[in-house]
């Protein structure tokens, strides 16, 4: 099973860390930049351009990919499907236009050049308009082309709308709404391994802002501390050994956010817990 990921750029780091909090722990040829070893024997990965990945994919070059959907739909291939939205590397590729000309809308641009390094994405865009731009394919700096006059405006990533305000481009319209994704050729999908990297990477996902309580509680108070622990359904109750004074105890586990631990610890020790911990969570599969 070879898995393409990005060799570079702002998807490589998060990408190698999810593989390895996955357990898919890189063992040789990380630094090379083109291939390594993992400690599954059926797993290596892959390094390459972001935006080279879904052809890897779909060539049959690697079995799945980890890249932007921005880069698979310019890809425009048809013969690989979409596992699991990995929820880092959100951007938005919008239309933009100077804040200070008559482009207001996407009707505008009727006879308008736009300048962009996703040509197919932009294409498909306006195809679901009535609008036919001429539609320029660029290879870096297309915030500057509509200062510069090759183009009446831009279609280009964003993140947080920064370099657009410095360059002194307004949004029009979003174009598409992008995150990092896990791929898969359709006809390996049937593979089991597919199954277990898919759900090696969704645990890590799902464990993310999450954290593993246990508390021991006495009996007669159980009811009062399951009713102000948020948890993912309810909490894991097990017997223990009784207390220092005879009293019957059990122990409580539960999943919480950890936006809600501060509250909760607060509210289950003053509903009878005791000897409360609170440990991190690397991994939670379904």
């Amino acid at each position: 099973m070879r898995i393409a990921v990005p060799n570079k750029g702002r998807l490589h780091e998060p990408t190698i860390d999810l593989l390895e909090r996955a357990g898919l722990h890189l063992e040789n040829g990380a630094d090379r930049k083109l291939y390594a070893d993992t400690v599954d024997p059926e797993v290596t990965v892959l390094f390459a351009r972001a935006a080279d990945i879904p052809e890897y994919v779909s060539d049959g070059a690697a079995d799945l990919g980890i890249t932007g959907f921005d880069q698979v739909r310019e890809a425009r291939v048809d013969d690989v499907a979409e596992l699991l939205d990995l929820e880092f590397g959100r951007c938005r590729l919008v239309l933009a236009a100077p804040e200070d000309g008559d482009i207001d809308a996407v009707e505008d641009l009727t006879g308008a050049t736009i300048a962009t390094e996703f040509p197919n994405v932009t294409t498909d865009f306006f195809a679901d308009t009535s609008v036919d731009p001429d539609i320029v394919e660029v290879s870096g700096a297309t915030e500057l082309t509509p200062h510069v006059e090759m183009a009446d405006a831009i279609v280009d990533i964003t993140s947080t709308g920064t370099t657009l305000k410095m360059n002194r481009l307004a949004v029009v319209e979003e174009v598409l709404a992008s995150s990092v994704r896990l791929f898969g050729r359709e006809d390996v999908l049937d593979d089991p391994k597919v199954d277990e990297v898919r759900t090696a990477l969704s645990s890590v996902k799902r464990a993310e802002g999450k954290r593993y309580l246990m508390m021991n509680v006495p009996r007669d108070r159980l009811d009062d501390v399951r009713e102000v622990i948020p948890g993912l359904g309810g909490p894991t109750i097990m017997d223990i050994a009784d207390g220092s004074d005879g009293e019957a105890m059990v122990a409580v586990h539960a999943v919480v956010n950890e936006r809600d631990v501060f509250e909760t610890i607060t509210d289950v020790k003053n509903a009878g817990a005791s000897d409360i911990l609170v440990t991190e969570i690397e991994r939670l599969v379904e």
